[in-house]
């Protein structure tokens, strides 16, 4: 299993899937170009060797495959990681065991607990330099500009910590940071972010609140800062979870904070309360321009640690596919468990990669009683605080693959009267930068039951649906290459011969 980026890297080049790009390229625009392109085909990850303004080779499209994201785990199929939603479901509401079994489970899962507690290194790599006030240049990072309509340079796969003032409890996010000096930056998060309630209780305090930038990390401690669970664990413990041992932190050399100790590299800075610049506009995961803020926090950084010879992970956001889309895919199999303990009726849920990964989410049911579609599309909504932003539900019965839109769209034509079957939910607190609601965070949600109707639902008898004679299907299984058809793979069918028009 690896154990930092560069592990990672290593095991992608030996599986094939790393390309060195040794020809100078510029980090504004033609290296994202390059990059969505492999990322539109499913490309392989990239490692550009020469960057221009910069002496750091640039690693992207890391985690740009769903089968990439699942090495990073150390595993090999996505269904794999429904076991890991499994461990975390008893980790999230524990019941009392009612059999051995059960008991036995519980006690395997807060034994993994004991083996996740984080590690302290005392000679980290993360730290084999050090540059300290004037010595910080943030321009020598090869910092990419992705859209021609961007503000500037911005840095997108930083791990960025911060400790509540009160508690000291830590946090650890991901947001998108834009270069404004040679030592500053401002970043773009969410009023609700914890990142965000940290710097409002240093206001009310009067202090300055630390923040430390982790960039080139081990992936997975990337996946598990993406994973916005309510449950009392650090993100540090959940990446332990995740990997199955304690991650490895390392004290940083002028904050209290800690941050990973296998990181490429470190910027450690403060947020004075009160002080910002203008950032924005830059790209965003909508698939448009994000707006202005003209009182993002301004960060201030006096010290930048890194290794020998670091390397440089980034990534970029857009219209899917990209990685953020690809980690959220493989995400969905980790919440499937533990949406089935908080309603139970759902047999499993899909969050479309077209849907921008959470703006649509397709469930399955096993409908027992008029109206439970309905019931689990309004539970669905409150059982995980990162489904508050999910425009659509689409409801369907078990029998349908939720993961074939074939399926859904046949079930949602067939099933669905409109008048009766769709419900819409005004004035929800929503995503700012959705453009489509009419005010800016507050929006509306739609359900859609394409189940099967029961009474009272309608009084119309509900045909029984085409399906094939098992018997005959059984026989002709078995005749398939007396027919002489065995040289033909129909399990992999272009969609273009039916009429759709993909690259």
């Amino acid at each position: 299993m690896a154990k930092d980026l560069r592990q990672f890297l290593t095991l992608l080049e030996q599986r094939g899937q790393l390309r060195r790009i040794t020809a100078p390229v510029d980090p504004h625009l033609e290296v994202a170009e390059i990059a969505n392109r492999l990322l539109l085909g499913g490309g392989p990850a990239l490692l550009f060797e020469q960057v221009n303004g910069s002496d750091i080779p640039l690693a992207i499209n890391v985690l740009g495959t769903v089968e990439r994201v699942c090495w990073a785990m150390n595993m090999e199929h996505p269904q794999e990681l429904e076991t890991l939603g499994e461990k975390l479901a008893l980790l999230y509401q524990p019941r009392p065991p009612k059999t051995l079994g059960q008991a036995a489970d519980l006690g395997k899962a807060l034994f993994d607990v004991v083996k996740a507690k984080p590690m302290r290194d005392l000679l980290p790599p993360c730290q084999q330099v050090v540059l300290k006030d004037e010595a910080v240049d943030l321009t020598r990072l090869p910092l990419l500009q992705v859209y021609p309509g961007d503000a500037g340079k911005v840095l997108t796969l930083g791990l960025m910590m911060t400790k509540d003032p009160e508690s000291g409890i830590p946090n650890v996010g991901v947001y998108r940071l834009q270069l404004q000096s040679k030592n500053t930056m401002t970043v773009q998060w969410l009023s609700v972010r914890g990142c965000s309630r940290h710097l409002r209780k240093a206001a009310e305090r009067g202090q300055k609140l630390e923040v430390a930038v982790a960039i080139g990390v081990d992936p997975l401690v990337i996946l598990a800062a993406a994973t916005p669970l309510p449950i009392d664990l650090s993100e540090w413990l959940f990446a332990g979870l995740y990997a199955g041992q304690g991650i490895h932190l390392a004290k940083c050399k002028t904050l209290d904070l800690e941050v990973p100790a296998q990181s490429e590299i470190v910027l450690e800075g403060t947020i004075t309360p009160g002080e910002t610049a203008v950032d924005g506009p830059a790209g965003d995961h909508i698939g448009y321009y994000g707006g202005v803020n003209e009182q993002a926090p301004l960060l201030r950084f006096h010290c930048m640690t890194h290794r020998k010879t670091p390397i440089y992970m980034t990534t970029f956001s857009g219209r899917p596919p990209k990685e953020d889309a690809m980690m959220a895919i493989a995400l969905n199999r980790i919440y499937t468990p533990i949406l089935r303990q908080q309603v139970p009726e759902i047999q499993d849920f899909f969050l479309p990669m077209e849907g921008l990964s959470y703006k649509a989410a397709v469930l399955s049911i096993e409908k027992s009683y008029p109206g439970q579609a309905k019931r689990a599309a309004l539970a669905f909504w409150s059982a995980l605080p990162q489904f508050n932003y999910t425009k659509f539900v689409i409801v369907v019965d078990k029998s349908i693959n939720i993961r074939d839109p074939r399926q859904v769209m046949w079930a949602v034509t067939s099933k669905v009267d409109p008048v009766r079957d769709v419900f819409i939910l005004p004035n929800n607190p929503f995503d700012r930068l959705d453009f489509a609601t009419e005010k800016p965070g507050l929006g509306s949600r739609m359900g859609i039951d394409a189940t099967t109707k029961i009474y009272p639902e309608t009084d119309r008898a509900w045909s029984d649906e085409l399906i094939p004679d098992p018997a005959t299907a059984a026989l002709v299984d078995r005749r398939w290459a007396e027919y002489g058809l065995a040289d033909l793979n129909l399990s992999e069918v272009d969609p273009n011969l039916f009429g759709y028009d993909l690259p």
